[in-house]
């Protein structure tokens, strides 16, 4: 995989296929960039140019005990965006990696996107008396406490077992299932910890370009109706829920996910003028 270095001194790396309109995917925590590959091979069949990431401590790249929070995994992505000279992006974070696009955007602001789309996560994980859209049973009474031995089991959503036959088709692609990271390792257990304390509300609120929104109807950590909370006052925002699906939408139901996204991209390359080729037809991923 190529890398690059950031200013921190921190080699990071990616995958970068096809040309087009570039699509710039995040994965969520302990997952590496090598998951996406269902969806990196709809992309580059529909004419993207498709990065994969990974990001720190995650996939290939490097994992330091220093800048293991998400205002530096936020730079990390803007990084990433220097060293390719990207333009008109669309940002697509998944989990954990949605608000490290937030975290982007709230200290670069939008201007070098083109659109984003966040793959069910909540943008405030703590719930309180105005907020009840967070993480099954994360309260104020045990904030500094819930997370400190990685993510808890809620006993909710979609069991493992039914996304077996969806995961089997990545382990095919791939030749050996994804390379995820020990969730309850030392290095990056400061960075859940601040992943859990955020709220980027107000950075979606702010957001001024096509956002899309995905929820999981099963999601195993939080009520898919967060999805429409968070976009109730964002000014081009959409929030869908994708049916029979998990917390890993992209892992529970590849093909619906990726309908999805490459509907929603169509639109945005409409407004935009900006058509990839060869085009592809998607059905609607409801």
């Amino acid at each position: 995989m190529p890398t690059f270095r950031t200013t921190d001194d921190v080699t990071l790396s990616y995958t970068d296929d096809g040309e087009g309109p570039p699509v710039v995917l995040v994965h969520g925590y302990t997952a590496p960039a090598t998951s996406w590959a269902l969806t990196v091979d709809a992309l580059l069949d529909a004419g993207y140019r498709t990065i994969a990431f990974d990001r720190r401590a995650h996939g290939e790249s490097e994992t330091p005990a220093h800048g293991q929070r998400m205002a530096r995994h936020g730079r990390d992505l803007g990084e990433l965006l220097d060293h390719l000279q990207l333009d008109d992006v669309v940002l697509v974070g998944a989990s954990m990696g949605g608000n490290t696009v937030w975290a982007y955007v709230d200290q670069f602001g939008p201007a070098r996107l083109s659109a984003a789309v966040i793959v069910d996560q909540t943008p405030k994980m703590l719930n309180d008396d105005g907020w009840h859209h967070g993480f099954y049973g994360y309260e104020p009474a045990n904030a500094g406490t819930l997370f400190a031995g990685g993510v808890p089991d809620t006993g909710r959503g979609r069991t493992v077992d039914r996304s077996a036959s969806q995961m089997l088709r990545l382990v095919e692609r791939l030749g050996a299932p994804p390379a995820f990271r020990d969730p309850s390792a030392p290095e990056t257990l400061p960075l859940l910890a601040d992943h859990a304390r955020q709220d980027w509300r107000d950075v979606v609120r702010r957001f001024p370009l096509p956002l899309l929104m995905l929820a999981g109807r099963e999601s195993q950590i939080w009520p898919c109706e967060h999805a429409a909370a968070a976009i109730a006052d964002a000014p081009r925002g959409r929030a869908l829920v994708i049916e029979d699906a998990g917390h890993a939408i992209s892992f529970d139901q590849p093909d619906r996910f990726n309908e999805a996204l490459l509907d929603f991209l169509r639109e945005v390359d409409a407004t935009t003028s900006v058509v990839p080729s060869p085009a592809h037809e998607a059905t609607d991923a409801r």
